[in-house]
C-alpha cells in the first residue's frame, strides 16, 4: 500500500467527517447517533483505517497509527459537544412545553430520624451486649405453659390475675411479658452460664396515661455457678447509670413474682428532681422502673436444670416507662400516635 494514497484517505475521511458533524449541527443530514456509528463504530470509517494498516510497511506504521489517533480523539470530541448541545436543547424543549415554572423553589423532604422507643431499644440493646449479653427471642403468640406453667403460675395461682391476659385461643395466649423467652432459651440449650438478653413486645388488658395494651419490654437474664442477689444490684445500678446519669441511685424493695424468690422493685433516684422529690416522682424521690429477683428453683426444675448447681437472676422493665422518664413524656399514648408535632421533639 502506497503511504501517499493512505495519507490520502486519512485526509478525505477528516474533511467529511467535519463536513458532516457541521451539517449535523446546523440540523440537516444524518442523525448524530448514526453519523456516530458511521465513524466511530467498530465497522465504521476510522477503525477501517486501522484495520488497513497492516498493509503499510513496519516503519511506516506507528506514525499512520498515530494520525489515526489522532483523528479518532478529533471525532470523539466533537460528537461529545454535540451530544452535550443536544441534550441541553431536549430539555430546554421539554421546559418550554411544560408549566412548571422552573426557577420556584423546590419543596424541601423532610428527613426522618428514630423514634425514641427505637433509640431506646437500640441504647438498652447495646448496653447489655456490650455486658456479654446475647439477644433472643421467642413467640409473641404462646402457649400459655411457655407463659405461665413453666414460670411457676399454674392455671389457679392468683398472679394470673395481674396479667389481665388476650387469650387468642384455648391455651394460647399474646404473651404477657418477655419472661417466655427465659424457657425457650433455656430448653434449647444445656446448662451452662448464661447471659441473655430478650426485648420484644407483650401484651396485657390494660389501657391508662401510664399503661398501653401493648408495650415493649425487656427481660435479662443471667445464670452460673454461685450467682447471688448483690451480683443483680451491681448489674442494675451500672444500666440506671448509664440512663439516667451518673450519681444515679438504686433502690429495691422487697416484692412478689412467681418466678423469682426473692422477688423485689426496682426504683432510681429521680432524674428531674435529683432524688428532692418533684411531680414526676410524685414528691417522693424515687420513680419505679422495674422488677427483679434471683431465679426460683422451680423454674430451672422446670427446663430441666438442676438448681442446686445453677444460680441466677433475671430483671425487666418496659422501654416505654423509660422513655416516659427519660424524655419526661407525660402519657405513654402519645408514643404510638403517630403524631408529627410529638415526634419532632426528638
Amino acid at each position: 500500500m502506497d503511504s501517499n494514497n493512505v495519507n490520502q484517505d486519512l485526509e478525505s475521511l477528516k474533511i467529511r467527517l467535519l463536513a458532516d458533524l457541521d451539517t449535523c449541527d446546523q440540523g440537516g443530514g444524518d442523525g448524530l447517533e448514526e453519523l456516530k456509528v458511521r465513524y466511530l463504530g467498530k465497522k465504521g470509517e476510522i477503525y477501517g483505517l486501522m484495520r488497513g494498516m497492516g498493509a503499510l510497511p513496519a516503519d511506516q506504521r506507528p506514525a499512520f497509527g498515530q494520525m489515526v489517533n489522532t483523528l479518532r480523539d478529533l471525532a470523539e470530541e466533537r460528537f461529545a459537544v454535540l451530544e452535550s448541545r443536544a441534550a441541553e436543547q431536549a430539555i430546554a424543549a421539554k421546559l418550554s412545553a411544560s408549566t412548571v415554572d422552573p426557577t420556584l423553589p423546590g419543596t424541601r423532604s423532610e428527613l426522618g430520624h428514630l423514634h425514641p422507643l427505637t433509640v431506646v431499644r437500640d441504647d438498652t440493646i447495646d448496653f447489655f451486649r456490650g455486658m456479654g449479653f446475647e439477644l433472643a427471642e421467642a413467640p409473641e403468640v404462646d402457649h400459655e405453659w411457655y407463659n405461665f406453667e413453666a414460670l411457676n403460675i399454674p392455671p389457679e395461682h392468683p398472679a394470673r390475675d395481674m396479667h389481665d391476659t388476650f387469650y387468642v385461643d384455648e391455651g394460647v395466649v399474646m404473651r404477657t411479658h418477655t419472661s417466655n423467652v427465659q424457657v425457650h432459651y433455656l430448653l434449647g440449650h444445656e446448662p451452662g452460664p448464661v447471659r441473655m438478653l430478650a426485648p420484644g413486645c407483650v401484651y396485657r388488658v390494660d389501657n391508662d396515661a401510664s399503661h398501653a395494651p401493648m408495650f415493649q419490654q425487656v427481660e435479662c437474664l443471667v445464670i452460673d455457678e454461685n450467682i447471688s442477689f448483690s451480683h443483680l444490684k451491681g448489674v442494675m445500678l451500672l444500666w440506671a447509670e448509664h440512663v439516667f446519669g451518673k450519681g444515679t441511685k438504686l433502690r429495691v424493695r422487697p416484692s412478689y413474682f412467681p418466678f423469682t424468690e426473692p422477688s423485689a422493685e426496682v426504683d432510681v433516684s429521680c432524674s428531674l428532681c435529683g432524688g428532692a422529690g418533684c411531680r414526676l416522682c410524685k414528691h417522693t424521690g424515687w420513680i419505679e422502673v422495674g422488677g427483679c429477683g434471683s431465679v426460683d428453683p422451680a423454674v430451672l426444675t422446670q427446663v430441666g436444670w438442676d438448681p442446686e448447681r445453677w444460680t441466677g437472676f433475671a430483671f425487666g422493665f418496659g422501654i416505654d416507662r423509660i422513655a416516659l422518664l427519660k424524655y419526661g413524656i407525660p402519657n405513654i399514648g402519645l408514643l404510638t400516635r403517630n403524631e408529627a408535632g410529638f415526634l419532632r421533639q426528638f
